[in-house]
């Protein structure tokens, strides 16, 4: 044992995060599900609802949230003490890996300790201010990232667990929720994304990848079920071109569903404390 190692002075960390009311990890069990989208458009949801937001893109390898709110040409700033996030809306702030890359193309070749080393920046440095929601969009899996969230925020108020309706997804967002109980995280509820296809042509409904083994699984781990989410092309396109799927399509069926699943989450995490 090293003792002359200084222990962590977390006060400027204690800090920044006694001023957010509430911080929601939005997880997967794997990749290609659409947990950014669901990240990106919780976030800007609840800003839309009057709410101060700060949505932290926590995915180190794979930034994607400046992409999905058109801040990809947006300038980072700071001091001496500190960090200014990207502002999507006066009531949204962004912080991501991708804002301090060189270019869309550089990979970030990093180990474990600086990845956390990372993340405790993005909460201790980055001047978020006062905030009644902090939304962290975390990579696919149970490795670095969603545990230095876990250590990092140990009043975090749950997970949203994001699957689509294939087996394959479906194992693996199990997997999710049983990380989030090992480390004694609360599990807010499953989303189940691509959930059906409605033809635009003749109506019909196509199951493309299933549907309802997102509610099935929620139903057999004893825990909420938040709601399934239509497959829209207008969402990629949405996500392509910067702007939340919500705010460019707010009468289709899939930004309904979503604002109820919002709605949903709002209600558990502020009758939770």
């Amino acid at each position: 044992m090293n003792t002359n190692e200084k222990p962590i002075d977390n006060t400027k960390l204690n800090e920044n995060l006694s001023k957010i009311k509430h911080k929601i990890a939005v997880m997967s069990g794997k990749g290609g599900v659409g947990k950014s989208m669901v990240s990106v458009n919780l976030a800007f949801d609840l800003a839309m609802r009057g709410a101060n937001v700060g949505l932290l893109d926590a995915d180190i390898h794979g930034p994607s949230t400046l992409k999905m709110l058109d801040l990809e040409e947006g300038e980072v700033k700071g001091d001496e003490k500190g960090i200014f996030p990207m502002e999507a809306t006066p009531h949204l702030k962004v912080i991501s890996m991708g804002m301090f890359l060189a270019d869309r193309d550089t990979p970030v070749i990093w180990r474990g300790p600086m990845k956390m080393g990372a993340i405790r920046q993005f909460l201790e440095e980055v001047y978020w201010g006062e905030l009644d929601y902090l939304i962290i969009d975390l990579p696919p899996g149970t490795g670095d990232e969603p545990l230095s969230i876990a250590q990092l925020i140990p009043d975090i108020d749950g997970a949203v667990v994001v699957t689509t309706p294939q087996d394959v997804a479906l194992l693996d967002s199990r997997k999710a929720v049983g990380f989030a109980v090992a480390i004694k995280m609360h599990v807010v509820g499953i989303i189940e994304n691509m959930s059906g296809f409605v033809c635009p042509n003749c109506g019909e409904s196509i199951d493309l990848f299933k549907t309802g083994g997102g509610e099935q699984t929620a139903n057999e781990l004893g825990i909420p079920f938040l709601g399934k989410i239509p497959i829209d092309p207008q969402i990629v396109l949405n996500c392509d071109n910067g702007k939340p799927f919500i705010l460019a399509n707010p009468k289709s069926e899939a930004a309904i569903i979503f604002k109820d699943i919002v709605t949903k989450i709002e209600n558990s995490v502020t009758n939770s404390k």
